[in-house]
């Protein structure tokens, strides 16, 4: 009866566990539909781990910029589940992993995600910031409180506008369990810093979402986003989503009000982040509407002299990508700044910048590891006249804050190699010389010939790692490596002493007559034959050792004879006699472009005796020389 009663509570225990599991689950599937997201993470965590709970897990801290545990949460997922997974999951994973500065490893999933070997992160952001016209100086802003504040734009001269979650009467939105979004402006300082954060006055601001404000230099007309809300009621498209909208407003009596949402917004889609370009003459804005390229683009709209817009222009494959592009400014040079995680960067959203000319965007460029980190970075603005400017970066694991900037021309350091060419024993300049600089596959990049002062340069790049060799006739060359990276050196010094073969070898003798030779022991043929007899090819491998010893040099195998019988005859047998010694000596491992051979006959004798000679006389005509070519 006992055993029964056990049982039974049991299968009951087990029965609601499970029905709690299934409940839980439910609520945060729930909660995750609702961008709940922090609410979600807490339910998920509970939850069995299965596909669809780690790809929601992830996403719910990925979404709020938690890159440590999306990591995590992405990891298992990939590991687990690789086969069908859709690879949306593998760029967020990299994405995440660079958001924890791990590139090595984002690197490869990244790889992964392109199924082509993607370009080291490292490798491009050092090639970056090697290239960057500026560089930035930052400071977090004192108005920033413990809370989300981003998205700033100038407001006249003295203000800025922005948006935040700190309004304490406001409701928490269950996306980041923060405050909905309103509209503040700070008064700019002197120097640049931002004080009295104030919540902006008139009608703008609702108990919904508002940010990313742009003001008309007059002070007199606003666009701003809004969560699509209007006459109290939340707008929603067929699956229940919420999009965002541009609104227009107008100061009335210091009071914005005459508020009105612009023609090309639409319920099925978002439209958001506007920014005027100097003239006012065009809206850029972020939207997913038809004709998208990936995910979020950036558009463009002609505001139109009687207050009407044109038809809303995707800005092309040189801005947006198939992920992210948000947050355009324009500033007064014309130069478009805007963030995405689409173009390569340090990592999630970045900073890039595009120049326009004659209605042409040039190729997007990274602003470089002086702004950009491994977090998002985004919602540039900037006083292109005085360098200084605004941001918005989570940049310290921390909500989105404000930044204060200011930035200076980058001199670019200039990477180079220079150095003499002198002679080792003697010190003396050897002009005329060979230097070559080469690259770290022996690739020849450049060469010349040093003139009467010795002296050579070379521009380099930037981590990289080189090789420079001095050359010249008669001498061994000289190698020496070095490098650009971030273990080497901007600029290097390299005196290149080039040592004779005749100091180095003492078998190595320079002659009076200019030239310089390998000296062996005489080799002996036997009459009338060519072939290398045994003691012949005993001396010949001490010029094979010589020549391994130095792969560089060249030599000239020359044969000569007595005068003893026809000059023709003799001829004939010095080029056999020299082609059999070359051959031996390529049969020994040299290379045949390092020889040369040929056969003198009788026409270099060492005597004058002619064919009158004793026969000490005639043996001393009879030889082989092997004399240094290079």
């Amino acid at each position: 009866m006992k055993r029964h009663i056990l049982t039974t509570l049991l299968i009951l225990f087990c029965a609601m566990s499970t029905f709690a599991q299934k409940w839980e689950l439910r609520k945060a599937n729930n909660l995750f539909e609702k961008r709940a997201y922090v609410d979600a993470a807490e339910f998920y965590s509970r939850s069995e781990k299965n596909q669809e709970t780690l790809k929601n897990l992830g996403d719910s801290y990925y979404f709020n910029t938690k890159m440590k545990e999306a990591s995590k949460w992405y990891g298992e997922l990939v590991n687990k589940f690789s086969d069908g997974l859709d690879n949306t999951y593998l760029f967020r994973y990299a994405q995440a992993l660079k958001g924890i500065k791990n590139y090595e490893q984002a690197d490869i999933w990244m790889a992964k995600y392109e199924a082509a070997q993607a370009e080291s992160t490292t490798e491009f952001m050092s090639e970056v910031d090697a290239n960057v016209p500026f560089l930035y100086e930052l400071k977090s802003s004192e108005v920033n409180a413990e809370v989300s504040d981003f998205g700033p734009a100038f407001f006249g001269k003295d203000k800025i506008i922005f948006a935040s979650s700190r309004n304490p009467k406001a409701k928490n939105y269950k996306w980041n369990d923060q405050a909905y979004l309103d509209l503040y402006t700070a008064d700019i300082a002197d120097d640049g810093s931002l004080s009295n954060p104030q919540l902006l006055k008139g009608h703008v601001n609702t108990k919904k979402h508002e940010a990313n404000a742009t003001v008309t230099k007059d002070g007199k007309t606003m666009y701003f986003s809004r969560t699509n809300y209007t006459d109290g009621k939340r707008g929603k498209d067929e699956n229940k989503i919420t999009h965002l909208k541009i609104y227009r407003a107008e100061l009335v009596d210091s009071i914005w009000t005459k508020i009105k949402e612009l023609p090309f917004n639409d319920v099925s889609y978002s439209t958001y982040h506007p920014a005027l370009n100097y003239d006012e003459s065009k809206l850029y804005f972020v939207s997913d509407m038809p004709g998208t390229i990936g995910g979020m683009d950036i558009f463009e709209v002609d505001i139109n002299k009687d207050g009407t817009y044109g038809t809303p222009k995707n800005l092309g494959p040189k801005i947006n990508t198939e992920k992210r592009e948000q947050f355009p400014y324009m500033s007064e040079y014309n130069t478009l700044y805007f963030a995405s995680n689409g173009h390569l960067g340090l990592g999630n959203l970045d900073l890039f910048s595009s120049q326009i000319e004659e209605n042409i965007f040039s190729e997007a460029k990274n602003l470089g590891s002086s702004i950009n980190s491994s977090l998002d970075d985004f919602s540039l603005i900037i006083n292109e006249t005085t360098d200084k400017g605004y941001y918005s970066s989570n940049r310290d694991n921390n909500d989105d804050n404000l930044f204060e900037f200011k930035r200076e021309e980058y001199i670019k350091p200039v990477y180079m190699v220079e150095g003499v060419v002198t002679d080792k024993k003697t010190g003396k300049i050897l002009p005329g010389s060979l230097v070559t600089l080469m690259d770290d596959d022996n690739n020849v990049i450049a060469d010349t010939i040093v003139k009467a002062d010795g002296k050579y340069v070379f521009k380099l790049d930037p981590n990289q790692k080189y090789m420079v060799r001095g050359t010249r006739k008669l001498y061994n060359p000289y190698d020496v490596d070095f490098s650009t990276d971030t273990e080497g050196k901007i600029s290097h010094d390299i005196v290149l002493d080039l040592e004779l073969y005749s100091d180095k070898e003492e078998n190595i003798i320079a002659s009076t007559d200019g030239t310089t030779q390998v000296k062996i022991n005489k080799i002996y043929f036997d009459f009338d034959k060519w072939n290398i007899r045994p003691d012949a090819a005993k001396e010949l491998d001490v010029l094979v050792k010589v020549m391994k010893k130095y792969p560089e040099m060249e030599i000239e195998v020359s044969a000569h004879t007595d005068a003893r019988g026809t000059s023709d005859y003799n001829l004939e047998l010095s080029h056999q006699r020299a082609k059999s010694t070359l051959e031996y000596l390529v049969s020994q491992g040299i290379t045949i472009g390092r020889l040369k051979s040929i056969g003198y006959g009788e026409m270099q004798p060492l005597n004058k005796c002619g064919d009158n000679c004793t026969d000490p006389e005639f043996d001393l005509n009879r030889r082989c020389e092997f004399k240094l070519l290079k």
